[in-house]
């Protein structure tokens, strides 16, 4: 009996903490969807908010977004002349290392990296916003790097702002071009392994996600001209649909599961579900203008979509019908993350951070502060861009080079 006791307290340690926690390795978290499996965590807030843990003002310049896994930080900024991968301990806010990974990146919306790392086991991928896509190890040195204009691409206008998805034993990304829109690499050795040569819009803003589709695995961009799905095998093109964006398509496409996929664009485009029928069909479900998220992002929970539209107001959308069930004006332009129950909205102007119940009837208020201290080092027509991250009881937030953790853990 002692002995079984003595197993059970053993297996209990080296599981882990029981608190709820959970990573979030990458652009949009671990399944690329803004969601959170996190719980334990405060399901209102304070007046004023949550406690900030720690505050880090050498972040450096740009929009680049925050991977955590465990007790680090992984994030990229500018400094001088140079774009940087950084890691800071997620508990402190104490720097752990920082390696030079491009060169600077300018741009009247402001300066440097604005994509966000992906942490894949024992490596991090990151994408600068010149295009040199960079593998480093756990402690920051550097194994390999693949410029984009290796594979035909060119630096988009507001800078290469794709996350790196890795699938499997590649990283994927879309350095746009004549020579093939996406590629797939070695993970290990940045090795090509294949280009779509038949697909050569330019390089625009969205990442790619994976989805089960008919039973196979397949990889979704939102591409300048097109939806397509691409097979992570082979790069071969299984499916593309015609979609027009308009000066910038920067969305991550929704998997809508059983088959469907959604999508939406700013600058007055709109939104549209399909779906993929057996033998790669395309069906066009509906298309409206109900959603034009520009970059902000929509979520997909409980079998409604959320997020905010140009128009202005955010919005709860039906994916079956595409029709709109309710909008909330009050609610000003901002990036939307999700866990335990609640919505956590960043709003781009003047930094106020909201928490929110909803469902397909309605939205409820559950707190809000300001973001504090706010950047005097951006630039006049940014804003604050950056997505809430919600990782192991703790919110991340950023402006530019200020990086705030606060403790969003129920007592």
């Amino acid at each position: 009996m002692k002995l079984s006791l003595i197993m059970l307290l053993g297996s209990l340690l080296f599981a882990g903490p029981l608190s709820g926690g959970d990573d979030w390795t990458q652009w949009r978290g671990k399944d690329r969807a803004d969601i959170s499996t996190e719980t334990g965590l405060l399901q209102e807030w304070p007046e004023g908010g949550p406690k900030v843990l720690w505050t880090n003002k050498e972040g450096g310049l740009g929009y680049a977004g925050f991977a955590v896994v465990g007790d680090r930080l992984y994030t990229m900024g500018l400094e001088g002349s140079e774009e940087f991968a950084l890691c800071l301990d997620a508990n402190t806010g104490a720097q752990i290392w920082k390696t030079s990974i491009g060169s600077q990146f300018e741009n009247g919306w402001g300066d440097g990296p604005r994509s966000t790392p992906t942490v894949d086991g024992e490596h991090i991928y990151c994408m600068p916003a010149q295009g040199a896509l960079t593998c480093l190890t756990l402690d920051g040195k550097i194994k390999w790097t693949r410029k984009m204009d290796e594979f035909g691409g060119k630096v988009p206008f507001w800078g290469y702002s794709e996350s790196p998805l890795v699938e499997g034993d590649l990283v994927c990304c879309t350095p746009g071009g004549d020579q093939g829109a996406i590629v797939g690499l070695n993970k290990a050795t940045g090795e090509l392994v294949w280009q779509t040569k038949d697909l050569t819009p330019q390089a625009h803003y969205s990442s790619l996600i994976a989805a089960e589709i008919n039973g196979q695995r397949q990889l979704v961009q939102q591409l300048l001209d097109s939806i397509v799905g691409i097979d992570p095998k082979t790069g071969e093109v299984l499916w593309k649909q015609d979609w027009s964006g308009a000066t910038a398509v920067i969305p991550t496409p929704v998997s809508l599961g059983n088959n469907r996929i959604y999508i939406t664009t700013g600058y007055g485009v709109g939104c549209t579900a399909l779906e993929i029928e057996p033998g790669n069909k395309v069906k066009e479900l509906w298309k409206n203008r109900v959603m034009k998220n520009h970059h902000g992002g929509v979520i997909f929970l409980n079998g409604y979509l959320y997020g905010y539209s140009d128009g202005p107001c955010f919005t709860c959308q039906d994916p079956a019908t595409g029709e709109s069930l309710w909008t909330e004006k009050k609610i000003k332009k901002g990036a939307v993350s999700y866990a335990d129950g609640r919505f956590y909205f960043l709003q781009e102007g003047d930094g106020k951070v909201l928490l929110f119940a909803a469902n397909e009837k309605e939205w409820t208020p559950k707190g809000s502060f300001v973001f504090e201290p706010q950047s005097e080092k951006r630039n006049p027509r940014g804003a604050i861009w950056v997505h809430p991250v919600i990782a192991n009881g703790k919110l991340f937030l950023r402006d530019q080079e200020i990086i705030n953790c606060y403790d969003i853990k129920a007592k």
